[in-house]
């Protein structure tokens, strides 16, 4: 359809260098966008790029660490320096760290308050606000952008062990609809997607035997899940595609799209 057109876009996709970034960067450089792919892993982000031109677009890569002001800076002036003003943000940094998740060997009292902020520098800071700051006040000086944030399940419904995750991701959730009633007079749209539980590298062995059997946590998630099986990367791309596009969601704002092959819809 014409409205999923984003040619003449440029998008900066913070985290691009992982899997469900990245797969969210190939479809909006698939949709038109000329897409930077900014992330620590100069390999991947490298990878991520040549993908992109292979398949016929336009991308670049700028090395960025997301919970620093300074580098998100740098990083967008060298986006806009290569591919010119950025009009798509998609914030997909974050994710779940060992020193906060509970088990028998930690329990609630036992996280230190170290640990706890760690998680919400990158979930939140990394994941939200930092880029939001950065790229986001220059979309408002423009008078045009749309900023898609990634939250989790976790974030709607506290998942149990990942306490600290959770919290930050529900404070990702907050913070983009105090955006997106700041912005919305200002041209700029700010929404978030929703993921399910989808396979990347930092969940793998949470989910999955080395033989490829779900483990008893992965059962668990499917079982919660009326689709029965984990998300594919590329199934997040309509919904990125979507948002990012102001001819398709142009009166659509402080919104989440859930992604999740149901896991929300269920109770009992």
């Amino acid at each position: 359809m014409s409205e999923w057109n984003l040619r003449g876009e440029v998008a900066a996709v913070i985290g691009g260098t992982g899997v469900l970034g990245g797969a969210m960067a190939q479809g909006l450089a698939e949709a038109g966008a000329s897409v930077a792919v900014l992330g620590r892993d100069h390999d991947r982000g490298h990878k991520r790029v040549a993908a992109i031109e292979a398949a016929g677009g336009t991308g670049v890569f700028a090395a960025c660490d997301a919970t620093d002001k300074a580098s998100l800076k740098a990083a967008h002036e060298a986006v806009v320096a290569a591919l010119g003003p950025v009009n798509v943000l998609l914030n997909a940094a974050g994710g779940n760290q060992p020193q906060v998740t509970l088990n028998d060997d930690l329990d609630f009292a036992a996280i230190t308050t170290d640990d706890w902020q760690r998680c919400f520098d990158l979930n939140l800071g990394a994941g939200a606000l930092l880029p939001c700051q950065e790229f986001g006040s220059a979309m408002v000086a423009r008078g045009r952008g749309s900023i898609i944030n990634i939250a989790s399940v976790a974030a709607h419904l506290p998942v149990s062990r990942v306490v600290a995750y959770s919290a930050a991701k529900a404070a990702v959730l907050n913070l983009t609809q105090f955006l997106a009633r700041e912005w919305a007079d200002k041209g700029v749209r700010v929404n978030s997607i929703t993921p399910g539980f989808f396979p990347a590298e930092q969940n793998r062995r949470l989910l999955f035997e080395e033989d490829g059997t779900p483990t008893e946590r992965g059962q668990q998630i499917l079982s919660h899940t009326p689709m029965d099986r984990f998300g594919r990367p590329e199934e997040l791309v309509g919904a990125a595609v979507f948002l990012a596009s102001d001819a398709a969601s142009g009166f659509v704002t402080g919104t989440d799209i859930r992604v999740d092959g149901g896991f929300l819809a269920t109770t009992i």
